[in-house]
């Protein structure tokens, strides 16, 4: 039985942190915290940004490094070789976000490929990642999911899309390194699930190298997952599973408030709990047919999967299951199942400050609305920072 509360552990959590970046993180997590301070600032960076005001540096000296590894590749090879010390493995974001043009999306792809090649070089980095909407407009997403008439014009750029899809997961199989693809908002996600679900079918015939992501805050995943496991059994490919939660949930239940449709999401957190424990354990329940990242901040979730995986006398190296959380939050899962020999992986998200802000801003936001994560990351680094004044004190009586 999993009886010892690992995630307690904040020397373990925090052993990589100084204590500039424990204060930082603290008033960084306080202000996120609190409603009447996050939404006002979310809006004036907006504005500060748009007005062109010189922002830049408080955002990179904050928000940015609390969550991101750097600007490029190379900034965050300091990063990556220290967590790679203690068993924590990398996968690189290149988070740049709400790009509209070709030779934008050309650009990402082109990144994308260099973390594929990273991925193959570099034994920390085990997972390679992309955005669909980093290689493709959201509207030509939103379009094809909505199953509306395209353009001659449209047609031609929907081509470009798949093709640049198709080109990194040919990478990936070439290269044997696991890639999976994010999700995004409901109303393009189907176009994307059925591109990816092409994908597995295509390379996913000996081992599950390509991966699609389930937000399981959607109702309806448990029964895509249980209706795409037939079709995999039925074709003869192997399925990557990467669960959440989902970034999207105020977005999600405005838009379809708005449109007077019922909401995608969850009506609770206690059900979207349900739904991701239902998620994951039908996965882990199915390895023969199934790869599984977690990818969750939820201690609950993640005891229930060490539960699991001890029950099934699965190995804790086993290749078919990683967890990962983001990198600047919950440090406390990370680095103690990293700790205890567990597949771990930190997100590890970088770019140009100004073109990562849009994923700051999420990242913000959903720290301010899911239940208990802010007062949670403040108990643990303040039981942090009063461990170590405690240590010091003692080192102190004893010199």
């Amino acid at each position: 039985m999993i009886k010892e509360k690992i995630f307690n552990d904040t020397a373990t959590a925090f052993r990589l942190k100084s204590d500039m970046e424990i204060n930082r993180a603290v008033l960084l997590f306080s202000v996120m915290g609190t409603p009447s301070l996050i939404k006002p600032g979310i809006g004036l960076t907006k504005f500060a940004l748009k007005a062109k005001l010189p922002i830049t540096p408080i955002i990179k000296n904050t928000i940015f490094d609390q969550f991101c590894g750097g600007i490029t590749i190379d900034d965050c090879k300091p990063v990556m070789d220290q967590m790679d010390e203690v068993n924590l493995s990398s996968i690189l974001d290149y988070s740049v976000e709400g790009k509209k043009n070709e030779a934008e999306f050309d650009s990402a792809y082109n990144v994308k490929l260099e973390l594929i090649e990273l991925a193959r070089e570099e034994s920390e980095v085990p997972f390679a990642i992309f955005k669909p909407t980093a290689l493709g407009r959201f509207k030509i997403w939103h379009k094809v999911s909505s199953r509306v008439s395209l353009s001659d014009k449209e047609k031609e750029e929907w081509e470009r899309v798949q093709q640049r899809v198709e080109g990194l997961c040919e990478k990936a199989h070439k290269l044997k390194v696991r890639l999976y693809a994010d999700a995004e908002e409901s109303w393009m996600q189907e176009a994307a699930d059925l591109l990816m679900e092409k994908m597995m079918a295509r390379f996913n015939k000996e081992e599950a190298l390509i991966f699609n992501t389930f937000q399981c805050y959607r109702w309806d995943r448990l029964e895509y997952i249980k209706e795409l496991h037939a079709k995999a059994k039925e074709q003869g490919f192997k399925i990557g599973a990467k669960i959440v939660r989902g970034a999207y949930m105020e977005k999600e239940n405005k838009r379809a408030r708005k449109r007077g449709k019922k909401s995608p999401i969850c009506k609770s957190k206690e059900a979207t709990d349900v739904n991701f424990n239902s998620v994951m354990g039908y996965c882990l329940d199915h390895l023969e047919d199934f790869s599984v990242f977690i990818g969750t901040h939820n201690e609950i979730s993640n005891y229930l999967a060490l539960q699991i995986l001890e029950d099934k006398g699965i190995a804790k190296d086993d290749q078919r299951v990683w967890f990962s959380q983001l990198y600047g939050m919950s440090d406390q899962i990370s680095y103690n199942l990293a700790a205890r020999g567990y597949n771990t992986a930190k997100l590890v998200p970088f770019g140009p400050v100004k073109d990562v802000v849009p994923y700051l801003l999420r990242r913000a936001e959903e720290n301010s609305s899911v239940k208990g994560q802010t007062s949670r990351e403040l108990n643990l680094l303040s039981r942090e920072k009063e461990r170590r004044k405690k240590s010091e004190n003692l080192a102190e009586a004893n010199a």
